[in-house]
């Protein structure tokens, strides 16, 4: 277990330092110059070279690149072009905003598509099933754009069960941050649970046409028990997998949900940093977005050996 682990871990820092110089690389590439972009029409060839060398442009690009990879690990990522504050204290509050917005949104689907999935995968050609997979199949198909968008309208302007666009900061009362959150993090999680549900399902199904199933059937256990203590640790297995993959793609989606909230979260200020070209900012957002993806998949590889110690093999 110790050994896997420690592989495990070697690999992501390989990972991460590919991905830091890739990202570091592309912002390089990219037309335009930041210093220009904010001098306008003041800029003087003194003044220019005086604001490159205040952000660090004049050194060569390996400095640069080291000095961006330390940052990762100090979480120092030098100082925002257009705020002129450290890239650190802007991202602090958006990447609490996100992470619970993401765990939220993490937890409407572990709590609803395992029970439903084992559900539906239980009573499969039943009533429910015929009920649940034509909703399972509506839902997959809307994007979460517009489902923040139905639930902004059925819940917010007719329910009222919350303000539109009135998001509460955590720091002025953390309850009502968290209460605005949920219906977001349910228009996240919509079409992930209907994956889910529906992957869970087809998983148990295969498995218990096996012969390890048919066996232990056989030898006297029940639907339930071959369920539970059989087929399920089996099934569920994949589905862990598209869990682990449903929680890096929520960030990236979030940021589409911010929009239609009015969520003032990492996608407002990665915009706005790609418009002013503020490259420390977009750096550190995208480095952060890639590091939270990286981590998940460590983690979903953690979860698997714990469950399968064949994993390691």
């Amino acid at each position: 277990m110790g050994k896997y682990i420690i592989k495990k871990l070697i690999r992501l820092i390989i990972t991460l330092i590919i991905t830091s110089f890739v990202i570091f690389l592309i912002f390089e590439l990219v037309p335009g110059d930041p210093v220009l972009d904010k001098l306008g029409t003041r800029a003087t060839p003194e003044l220019v070279e005086s604001l490159r060398i205040q952000y660090g442009l004049d050194q060569p690009f390996i400095v640069r690149y080291l000095k961006f990879v330390g940052g990762i690990f100090t979480l120092d990522f030098g100082t925002s072009y257009s705020y002129g504050v450290p890239v650190s204290s802007l991202l602090k509050e958006k990447l609490v905003i996100n992470f619970f917005l993401s765990l939220l949104a993490l937890f409407f689907v572990v709590v609803i598509s395992f029970p439903l999935g084992i559900y539906v995968a239980k009573h499969t050609g039943g009533i429910s099933d015929k009920i649940i997979s034509p909703l399972n199949q509506a839902s997959m198909s809307i994007p979460s754009f517009v489902l923040g968008l139905l639930i902004t309208f059925f819940f917010g302007i007719v329910l009222k069960w919350f303000k539109p666009g009135g998001y509460v900061s955590y720091n002025a009362n953390f309850g009502k941050f968290l209460y605005f959150l949920i219906f977001p993090a349910f228009a996240l999680a919509i079409p992930k649970i209907a994956m889910c549900i529906r992957l869970l399902k087809g998983n148990i199904l295969e498995e218990a046409t096996k012969d390890y199933a048919l066996t232990a059937y056989a030898r006297g256990n029940n639907t339930t028990g071959l369920l539970y203590r059989h087929v399920l640790k089996n099934a569920i297995m994949p589905t862990i997998t598209f869990i682990g993959m449903i929680a890096a793609d929520m960030i990236c989606s979030g940021i589409v949900i911010e929009q239609v909230f009015s969520i003032p979260g990492l996608g407002q200020m990665l915009i706005n940093s790609i418009s002013t070209r503020d490259f420390p900012v977009v750096e550190a957002e995208v480095m952060m977005i890639a590091l939270f993806i990286m981590l998940i998949s460590f983690i979903t590889d953690i979860i698997h050996v714990c469950l399968d110690p064949r994993v390691r093999i």
